[in-house]
């Protein structure tokens, strides 16, 4: 199987510290898909914690303010496909993601990128970037 699907950090990096919670795991790349038009406009998550769900490819995670408050939200999920091209020698391939990415503006409404990818013979890729009243559910 893939390191990709496997990893026990496939959504972030492991943070640099010695002991680890169970909803800690892995410290997520909170800015990667934050456009650099809108970084200084975002509240700065000062900890996170992270779901995982453990059979299949997704998480949820949420990042807090020194308040406590959520100011940073992600949830995805990936489906995996077992394919064959002889009927003999079997694989995985990724055949669907989506992703959900919300921060909190300093206004208080909230950035989203919704991100869609059908990655099968007619897998179009969906993005959408929008501000919004709330944090998405």
């Amino acid at each position: 199987m893939n390191d990709v699907f496997t990893s026990e950090c496939a959504y972030g990096k492991h943070p640099r510290r010695h002991r680890r919670g169970k909803s800690d795991s892995c410290a997520p790349s909170w800015q990667n898909a934050l456009p650099q038009e809108w970084r200084d406009r975002v509240v700065v998550p000062q900890s996170f914690r992270v779901f995982r769900e453990f059979e299949i490819p997704a998480r949820r995670v949420f990042g807090y303010d020194q308040g406590g408050t959520i100011c940073y939200s992600a949830h995805d999920y990936r489906l995996i496909d077992v394919r064959s091209d002889d009927d003999e020698d079997f694989y995985e391939t990724l055949a669907y993601a989506e992703s959900v990415v919300a921060w909190r503006l300093n206004d208080g409404r909230w950035l989203v990128n919704r991100r869609i990818d059908s990655l099968g013979a007619e897998g179009e890729s969906e993005n959408d970037l929008q501000v919004e009243d709330g944090m998405p559910r």
